[in-house]
């Protein structure tokens, strides 16, 4: 099963006002992107812990009342953070006052600074992946069940109900992040609707890699892979002009290697960057091994005129 192309917008929570975050978003909505994601993080991560930054569900549920067509996601939650229970009960809440545009968003949790300062235990990266498997499986189940109950290692539920139920049937789609092969692969096998390597930088050889492990473990649980879709978060960086194209890229990969000296400056390049054209034959080769949805990561100072070029000049190409 393939599926349509479309493009989201990732952008950030942490800054000064809410305003500044709605603005963005209804701007995007009017570029008809797809998608708006949020991380879920609870302090500052680009400057100082301290920084400004609001908390993801909350943002969520104000842009639902204040937007009518793109889709919200969520790159993704961070699961120790709320109890699947409770957070099966309010994805259904949001799905439903967004008239159906959720698309459910949960990873293990990997920042443990954010772990210890708001007293969860940050458990090895193991019982992590297990505890979220679990929460899947518990979210899923309330979704579609009348009263389920689970009881497992980490969670339990006895009768619970989750009524109203969605508005997406049979649910909305669930997204795992993560790219960890043993573990957290077999997770998404199982129970994803959209898997997400979330690494912002990578080859579409290496993504290929990556959806060859997942295609294994679905073999072993005896599922279809293409049913489960394929997304990638990434940098991008686009200019009109040829000539602020490369100025642009220059400028950027020279700010990275500061803080990475060791790094190669073509690693540092984001991989969707350049010319409009430029963008539209990278994106190509994302498709070509099976990408179908791009979460769009603007960088640079000038992240909302990116936004407009990209909308107006390389997504028609894709329609």
């Amino acid at each position: 099963m393939r599926n349509s192309v479309d493009f989201g917008v990732f952008t950030s929570t942490e800054k000064p006002t809410y305003q500044e975050i709605l603005a963005e978003v209804k701007e995007f909505e009017h570029l008809r992107y797809h998608s708006v994601w949020f991380s879920d993080h609870l302090i500052g991560m680009y400057s100082s812990p301290d920084a400004p930054r609001f908390e993801n569900w909350t943002v969520l549920s104000a842009i639902a009342g204040a937007t009518s067509r793109i889709r919200l996601g969520q790159l993704v939650l961070c699961n120790p953070f709320r109890h699947p229970s409770l957070l099966a009960k309010m994805s259904a809440t949001l799905d439903a006052i967004s008239g159906g545009r959720l698309e459910l968003g949960l990873g293990a949790g990997w920042h443990e600074p954010e772990f210890k300062a708001y007293g969860y235990p940050f458990e090895e990266p193991s019982a992590r992946v297990r505890r979220l498997s679990e929460a899947v499986r518990i979210i899923k189940r309330m979704w579609t069940e009348p009263s389920p109950s689970f009881k497992g290692r980490y969670y339990s539920i006895e009768n619970a109900y989750c009524s109203p139920k969605p508005v997406q049937k049979p649910h909305p789609r669930l997204m795992i992040g993560g790219s960890g092969e043993q573990l957290l692969l077999r997770v998404v096998a199982k129970y994803a609707d959209t898997c997400n390597f979330a690494a912002w930088q990578g080859s579409p050889k290496e993504y290929e890699a990556k959806l060859r492990v997942l295609a294994r473990h679905c073999r072993r649980v005896k599922r279809d892979p293409e049913t489960i879709r394929g997304s990638w978060a990434t940098y991008a960086l686009v200019q009109a002009d040829p000539k602020d194209a490369r100025k642009a890229v220059e400028d950027y990969v020279k700010q990275r290697l500061q803080a990475s000296p060791n790094a190669s400056p073509e690693r540092l390049r984001p991989p969707i960057s350049g010319t409009p054209e430029d963008c539209v034959e990278q994106i190509q080769r994302y498709l070509d091994v099976g990408v179908s949805l791009f979460i769009l990561r603007f960088m640079g100072t000038d992240n909302m005129r990116q936004a407009e070029i990209f909308a107006k000049e390389v997504m028609p190409a894709f329609k």
